[in-house]
This record gives C-alpha cells, structure tokens and sequence, in this order.
C-alpha cells in the first residue's frame, strides 16, 4: 500500500479540526460564560441616559468582517526580555514612538479639560506612556474593572451565589431568602444561559412540599442580606434598579436583558409574588400576599437555586456594562469581607481587597461598584495595573477580568466603535464609560510586536459625548499601532 505523504495527512487534519470545531461551536449555546452571547446577540442600548450607555447607535450596521491579520507576528517577549522583535533594544525608542503618537491625540480638545493616560507592557510591568497616570478622576463604568477584579480576588471565580426556600417560624410557612443572586430569573427560558431560576425553584419547592403532605402555604420573603439603602445615591434610574438581596430580572418588567428601562421599585415584593404564582401553577396554594420574614437561623433549606460561577458574572457585567450586576458582585465582596453589604460597606471593602492584590490605591475611591456615582474616583495607573494583574499567569483567579471585555468592532459596548478597518478592530478588548461630560477608555490590546498592553484614558468635562468616544477611539488605535 503506498505511504500517505505529509501533505495529505495535514489536509485531513485540517478538514477534521474545522468540522470539530464547528460542532463545538454550535454546541456552546446562547451564553458561554458571557462571552458567547455577547458574540451572537445586540447589546441593546437606548440613548446616554444616566451613564449606561456608552456610545452604541442601534441604527448602526453590523459590523464588517474580521481584518486579517499580518502573515507573521513576531513572538510575544517573555517577562525581562531586553530586544525587540528586529533584535534592537527594547524600552526607550518603543516608548518614544509611542508618545509621539499619542500626545497630539491626547491634546484634543474633544477630550475636555482633564485627562489621565496610562500604557504599559503587561508581561514585564514596563511604563510606556504616562499623562496624569497617578490623578485620580471620575472612571464612570470603567470602575467596573475595579469591582470585577475585587469581588474574583474575595471570591474566586468558580463562587455561586445560592438563593433558597426555608421553613418558615409556624407550619404552614415557607420563606424566600435572597442571596444576591443578579443572574435571578422568573422567566420560563432563561435570558441569558444558565442561572438561578425561580422557575426550577418553585418546581423543587412543590416537590419537597407535596412529600411533606404539604398543599398550601403562606410565603415569607428575606431580603434581610443587604443593608442600608436600596436606592442608589443618583436616585431613581433607568439603569439599575433598587438593590435588594432578592431581585428577579433585574427588576424589568419587559423581556429585556439589558439597558435602559423603568424599574421596579420594589424589586424584593415582586420577586416573591413571581414565586407565588410559580407555586400556583404547580399545585401550592399560597394564601394571602407574600410578606416579609426572617429566615430560622440554622434552617435547612427546602430547595435552592445557584447563579452561575463569578467568572460568568463578571464576564455578563463588563460586555454589557451591566449596572445591576456590578453592585451585586460590589455587595458580594463586602460580605467575603466581613463588611456591611450596602454602599457604605461596598467603600470600605473594595479599596481594601485592591490594596492587598498589591496595587496602589491611592486617592481612589468606591461609592458605588457600577460607576454611575460621580464620587468614585481612580486612576488611570490604578486601571492598567489591576489589567496587568489579570493578564498576570501567577494570578489566574482573575482573568475574567479581561476575557469579559468587549472585543473592538464585534461584541458588547464595543460592537460600533474601532470598528472595519481599524487597526484595533478585533486586537482591542476594553471597557468603556460615559457619564455626562465624562468619558472613559480601559483595557488591552495587542501591539505589532505581539506584546499585550493594557491602557487606560480618562477625561473630564468633555464637551460632547460623541466626539470624545471618537478621540478615545483614536487613542487606543494608536496603542494598537504603535510599538
């Protein structure tokens, strides 16, 4: 039998792997820990009310295909590796070129009055550019980075956040007890993958309750997790509804997943009616209206129903920029810390959890874990070095920090901007933030060395929303062009 030449052997491996891996795309569903929907499905964004939206035209086309990429890219340097990719020395002549590219850009007075800058190598923590690095300014949503990064370091990324159904003080009586779940759902097909389902719940509950010789109830709720306020410091919002431990749908009363709608106003009420209703259509009578209980200490729970890894949720929250989860996970690392879980609790414990990941935290502050707050303030130099810590193979807890960033031309608030022909289209993952006369810029890209460099650019006093996004667009296509 004649020899099967090599070439053969490659075109069939080839053939197979292609094949392999469409099945296995198609197989991964609607939501692959928050990136695959964000891949498929248009983030929906309204107009820049309240500082959710971050520039997304939903008249826009869909994007164009990805650019391709150059025929050889010279080899990522390894930590403390000394020549660039033509054998020179690295540090001086990249950081040069770089700054030559980026200060008449920075100089745009799209860009407001103030400004901070901050590029550096991840693999080696190198500087390559810095402007008003260490001022700390506004960060509107890209505060997001920080809350991501706090709550993974507390938590880890494989946590689930458990919402369940006790006994309640006198028979008859059972209580909905909320964990903080913001993946928490009432709908019969989830919106986006796999989460906490009060659909599942109510099914396990009546189960557990017609074993018992149990038909009719009287519902409690708990929301006894969260302290303080509800109501965020802004006051009644579109883009994020009060913040309660027991809070389904983010408080939407339509089937949207994402941007700006009315809210609920008593996200915890709601929730436990939905309950109610799902317990009716299984056979559980419930009298009366739901109200508020405390759960028995040391209860056993009847049923439970889990949120999906913290990676999943961090991921959901930077592609979409989602308000509601980012102060949910901000309340899940002050209770990992021992701290209130309320906006009071969410300043003290976030600031300390940076802190001990070894980044420098001065001036910043946390009042909120969304960045919808005008009073949260950090530095660019804080943002690129929490990046670095991410992209950091010692510190492997805290890559969902950069896999959830949008992807420039293709997904989440990212899916317009950077977009084409751009050098940055597909290279450049970032967070994006809006307030009003505030715009904001953080992430990664790849340079033309191959290198990974994390950036991050904040403004102020910005004079139209529009046009910064613009010169913020241009900076961080500089970054991507630039070596």
């Amino acid at each position: 039998m004649p020899l099967v030449k090599t070439w053969q052997l490659i075109a069939v491996s080839a053939v197979s792997g292609l094949a392999l891996s469409a099945a296995t795309v198609a197989a991964a569903g609607p939501w692959d820990s928050g990136q695959r929907k964000a891949e498929r499905d248009r983030v929906a964004s309204w107009g820049r009310t309240g500082g959710a939206d971050h520039g997304e035209d939903p008249a826009a086309a869909l994007p164009k295909a990805a650019p391709s990429a150059p025929g050889v890219l010279a080899g990522v340097r390894p930590a403390g590796a000394g020549a660039d990719a033509a054998g020179g020395t690295a540090g001086a002549a990249d950081s040069g070129a770089l700054a030559a590219a980026l200060r008449p850009l920075l100089a745009d007075p799209a860009l407001g009055t103030a400004r901070g800058a901050s590029v550096i190598d991840t693999a080696t923590g190198k500087v390559l550019f810095e402007a008003g690095a260490r001022e700390a300014m506004t960060p509107a949503s890209t505060v997001k980075i920080a809350t991501a990064s706090a709550a993974l370091a507390a938590l880890g990324p494989d946590h689930r956040i458990r919402t369940t159904v006790t006994p309640g003080a006198g028979p008859g009586q059972i209580v909905l007890v909320g964990g903080g779940d913001p993946s928490l759902t009432a709908r019969k097909k989830a919106p986006a993958g796999s989460g906490g389902s009060l659909v599942a719940l109510a099914a396990d509950t009546a189960q557990a309750l017609k074993a018992a010789g149990t038909d009719t109830v009287a519902l409690g709720y708990d929301d006894s997790l969260y302290t303080g306020p509800a109501v965020h410091p802004i006051g009644d919002n579109p883009n994020l509804a009060p913040v309660t431990a027991l809070t389904a749908d983010e408080g939407r009363p339509d089937e949207s997943f994402s941007g700006p709608v009315k809210r609920s106003q008593d996200p915890s009420r709601d929730t436990a009616r939905a309950f109610a209703a799902l317990l009716a259509e299984r056979g559980i009578k419930v009298t009366g209206e739901p109200a508020r209980a405390k759960a028995a200490a040391g209860a056993v729970p009847l049923a439970a129903t889990l949120s999906p890894p913290l990676a999943g949720l961090v991921e959901r929250m930077l592609t979409y920029s989602d308000n509601d989860i980012a102060e949910a996970l901000a309340r899940q690392t002050a209770l990992a810390s021992g701290a209130p879980a309320s906006f009071d609790g969410v300043a003290q414990a976030t600031g300390a959890k940076l802190a001990a990941l070894g980044v420098d935290t001065a001036g910043t502050r946390f009042a909120d874990g969304s960045g919808l707050n005008r009073a949260d303030k950090v530095s660019a130099g804080l943002l690129t070095a929490l990046l670095a810590k991410a992209a950091d193979p010692q510190r492997p807890e805290l890559r969902p920090v950069l896999t959830g960033l949008p992807v420039a031309g293709f997904t989440g608030t990212l899916r317009t901007r950077n977009s084409g022909t751009s050098p940055a289209a597909g290279l450049l993952r970032a967070k994006t933030g809006t307030l009003s006369g505030v715009n904001t810029l953080a992430g990664t890209v790849l340079d033309p060395t191959g290198r990974l460099l994390a950036f991050a650019f904040l403004t102020a006093n910005t004079p139209e929303p529009g046009a910064a996004e613009k010169g913020l667009d241009k900076l961080a296509a500089a970054v991507a062009n630039a070596s």
